[in-house]
């Protein structure tokens, strides 16, 4: 009776169970090592980030057990290379999964923030002038500034708009535009369109396009592949090569545009959640794009610092289609006749 009493007396409110709080690891504990394999950088790196972030991440709350700065930078940072489901992420930090849910966006944003800083595309001839002579040293080809690729990410399907996020490998993606330096630092990210995108059109409407094709690159060329039109400040292949030079040219190209392909399998292999080995990210497109942003500055943070990659990690699986060569146009004279000299040099 006295149980019965008490189950009765606990319905109706009038008692309160203890609230029970799950301990939180201490991911910071661990060695670098092990924090490279759960979150891709080292404890400095870490701790450094975790600073400049929590202002922006402690807010006043009248929880008396709040979520502490360095845990939801650890947790979403845990998501961002590992591709983990957020259940897993929750368990091992003690938080419950609907408050890593709505931590996760503030942490994305106050890493974007920081994207002026490690991010830049090189416009002036101080900025430029390391990357043509790696690129120089590279293939032989003068004045490269950078090389230029688009990228698929995979995604759940959407609500609204489905078919204009699938790619012609019949895969919902957002298509992200990447150009980077001959160290695999990315110099540029557009991560906005839908997967059905056509990568000549997202570089025609991106900033970088933009300028460049008003002279801002000064005498810069990017090397893009056949999926680009040719321009005077892009240079993409012979799309027939008839002679021994045209084939020539073309390899030294490739060798030299090779570098973004790399880079791109560099970021997702540090970041899985954006390789299709983690499974497609199951978030609404716009916060899909916030995550690939985020990784964008991870990725240049790492590179800055030579931090390592995991060993053993498994192969990205790629779900990028082959180029596509661009809308019909008119071949642009300028940047024909400069494919031409350029030939003759390399």
């Amino acid at each position: 009776m006295d149980a019965l009493a008490l189950l009765k007396d606990h319905a109706n409110g009038r008692i309160r169970l203890e609230r029970v709080f799950r301990d939180r690891e201490d991911f910071l504990a661990h060695d670098d090592d092990w924090l490279i394999s759960r979150f891709r950088l080292p404890r400095a790196l870490l701790l450094d980030l975790i600073a400049e972030l929590s202002p922006i991440l402690e807010r006043p709350t009248h929880r008396n057990r709040a979520i502490p700065a360095h845990i939801k930078v650890l947790t979403a940072l845990g998501f961002l290379a590992t591709g983990s489901f957020q259940r897993e992420l929750s368990d091992r930090s003690g938080i419950s999964q609907p408050s890593l849910s709505a931590a996760l966006p503030a942490v994305l944003d106050g890493i974007i923030q920081m994207t002026s800083r490690y991010i830049r595309f090189p416009y002036t001839v101080v900025e430029q002038a390391n990357s043509k002579r790696q690129f120089a040293a590279m293939s032989g080809f003068p004045n490269v500034i950078g090389a230029i690729d688009c990228t698929h990410i995979a995604i759940r399907a959407p609500s609204e708009n489905e078919f204009v996020y699938v790619n012609r490998k019949n895969v919902h993606t957002i298509n992200v535009q990447i150009i980077c330096d001959p160290s695999m630092v990315l110099t540029n990210l557009v991560a906005r369109w839908p997967g059905s995108t056509h990568d000549s059109f997202i570089l025609a409407h991106s900033g970088v396009g933009n300028r460049l094709q008003a002279g801002a690159g000064r005498d810069g060329w990017l090397l893009g592949d056949s999926g680009y039109p040719l321009r005077r400040w892009l240079l993409t292949p012979f799309p027939n090569p008839q002679s021994a030079e045209e084939r020539r040219f073309n390899i030294a190209h490739g060798r030299a545009r090779s570098v973004v392909e790399r880079a791109i399998g560099l970021l997702k292999n540090r970041w899985r959640c954006l390789d299709a080995s983690g499974g497609r990210l199951l978030y609404h497109p716009r916060k899909v794009c916030k995550i690939i942003r985020a990784c964008g500055v991870l990725h240049n943070l790492a590179l800055r610092d030579a931090i390592p990659l995991p060993p053993d990690l498994p192969p990205p699986q790629h779900v990028d289609p082959d180029p596509q060569p661009p809308p019909r146009h008119e071949e642009h004279q300028h940047g024909a006749r400069l494919r031409e000299e350029v030939m003759r040099r390399v």
